[in-house]
């Protein structure tokens, strides 16, 4: 079902009165059966577009418009096609009781995939899926292939009516249709042989397998169903091993790295972090890939913007695993400012001591770290940590944070954005400092 939200002011919907709660029928004679089929289907400049309103009646509008002016609507959300597999690394299953109700979907959508870069496993995809992938010519698509022979994967998934990924891939390759895929590694079970066969198949589609990352197994306290080892700095190395050697391999026969290892595993082997070239375009920055190397370059980029904040005390709050790569960023944030920057490393108490990324810290993380901090005249927080609705996972909320702390406290991606910001950040201290105190 297709059903109006919004309506823009102005627009085409409007003149035509079409209303929030209208269903969208069918445009041009053919069903609707969600948004994609409202993308697809309405790119023409003519449109015969039957609808029903919330009243009940049915009407076919006849749309005329210009190239490329937009009908002006938005479409209430989707309903998520939900996960078939039970993984044992599956973050959902790593969730403590609780939280909202929507962090508990465990979504599998090959739509979400190509329309966002959501991965999916393509395990509940049917026929009906794939020729409409192909027909839409949705791609490129975000893959969790984990394994490529059947029997792992089927293991791997924990469901032994899991589709035989090769051949899906294959049919999409040949339909022309490209993918990223991830391999979340699970010691014993997808690294070793397995590994190895996995990037024999992937390689073997051709340009079809944009990229492959290789990311280590992350799990929480709450982590019920894993039963295998975790991943550690040995382990991880061998995993790097791995990639280094078949990224030598794809850059020497078709000139890009083509198969990465994640930044956490550079990080729990102790390894430098390659440089931006490795990384190409960024293709999997989203999935932990490159982006510690993306944050050098914003900083590094961004330094001549900043200004001077002589005698500013301005505190950093992270996660445990980028504590050992922020002093570098902080002294050269501190060498353009004048400011004393302060890394403040934060365990988290929601998930464990087990999850240590920056942007899985929650409200009471940030309470417990900057609560008493009046020597600091500013604070900077993972912006990735707050959802687009302001809520950390804890239910808390940024808003409510930030008005119980002694300082300014700012969502940072990369420093630079709040540090060189339209305001000018000296006078936000000062304004907001003085209204504190």
């Amino acid at each position: 079902m297709v059903r109006v939200s919004k309506v823009r002011a102005g627009s085409i919907a409007e003149e035509l009165e079409i209303v929030p709660g209208t269903e969208l029928l069918s445009v041009n004679g053919r069903e609707l059966r969600d948004f994609l089929d409202w993308e697809f289907l309405t790119a023409d400049d003519e449109l015969v577009l039957e609808a029903r309103l919330p009243s009940g009646e049915e009407i076919v509008y006849e749309i005329e418009r210009s190239e490329g002016e937009a009908i002006g609507v938005e479409l209430a959300p989707p309903t998520v096609r939900r996960c078939a597999n039970r993984c044992e690394f599956c973050f959902i299953e790593g969730l403590p009781a609780g939280l909202r109700k929507n962090l508990y979907v465990r979504d599998d959508d090959y739509r979400l995939s190509f329309a966002y870069g959501n991965f999916a496993t393509l395990s509940n995809v049917k026929e009906r899926d794939i020729e409409r992938i192909l027909d839409y010519r949705l791609s490129p698509l975000y893959v969790s292939v984990h394994a490529t022979p059947w029997e792992a994967r089927k293991i791997l998934l924990n469901n032994p009516r899991v589709p035989d990924i090769v051949a899906q891939l294959s049919r999409l390759a040949a339909g022309g249709i490209q993918f990223h895929c991830q391999m979340v590694i699970v010691p014993g079970l997808n690294d070793g042989e397995v590994l190895e066969q996995s990037l024999r198949d992937l390689w073997a589609l051709g340009d079809a397998a944009l990229s492959v990352a290789v990311v280590p197994v992350g799990l929480t306290q709450f982590s019920h169903l894993y039963t295998g080892s975790p991943m550690d700095g040995s382990r991880a190395a061998g995993l790097l091993s791995v990639t280094e050697r078949w990224s030598a391999v794809a850059q020497r026969e078709r000139g890009e790295t083509w198969v990465f290892g994640s930044d956490e595993l550079y990080l729990l082997a102790a390894r430098e972090l390659p440089d931006a070239s490795h990384y190409g375009d960024f293709s999997q920055i989203e999935n932990g890939v490159g982006a510690v190397t993306n944050l050098r370059g914003r900083v590094r980029a961004g330094l001549t913007r900043l200004p001077r904040l002589a005698g500013r005390r301005v505190g950093v709050v992270t996660g445990v695993s980028m504590g050992p790569l922020m002093p570098e960023l902080l002294a050269q944030l501190a060498s353009a400012t004048g400011a004393g920057f302060e890394l403040i490393r934060v365990e988290n108490s929601l998930f464990g001591p087990t999850t240590t990324t920056a942007g899985l810290l929650v409200g009471a993380d940030m309470r417990r770290a900057l609560r008493d901090r009046d020597d600091l005249d500013l604070a900077l927080i993972p912006a990735e940590s707050i959802n687009d609705d302001g809520f950390f996972l804890d239910e808390d909320t940024f808003i409510s944070v930030r008005e119980a702390m002694p300082m300014p406290v700012y969502p940072s991606y990369d420093f630079i954005d709040v540090l060189a910001g339209e305001s000018g950040i000296d006078q936000v201290i000062d304004r907001e400092g003085t209204a504190a105190a």
